[in-house]
């Protein structure tokens, strides 16, 4: 009983599971972190695009012109 004990402290064959782990936790977080601190001014921008979009659609129909 003291040997497998002794032989599972010395295995280290999940120990590179537990760090790829960690590490894909880690790069998920910061890549929800960046999408968080983003989303407002992507969607601004969106907002800005469209309403230039819809304006030069107007110009090109003939509807904006006097």
């Amino acid at each position: 009983m003291l040997n497998m004990i002794k032989n599972f402290k010395n295995d280290e064959s999940g120990a590179v599971t537990v760090d790829w782990v960690v590490l894909t936790a880690a790069v998920v977080g910061l890549g929800l972190l960046v999408v968080s601190q983003l989303r407002e001014p992507i969607t601004q921008a969106g907002g800005a695009i469209g309403t230039q979009l819809t304006s030069a659609a107007g110009v090109v129909a003939g509807e904006g012109e006097e």
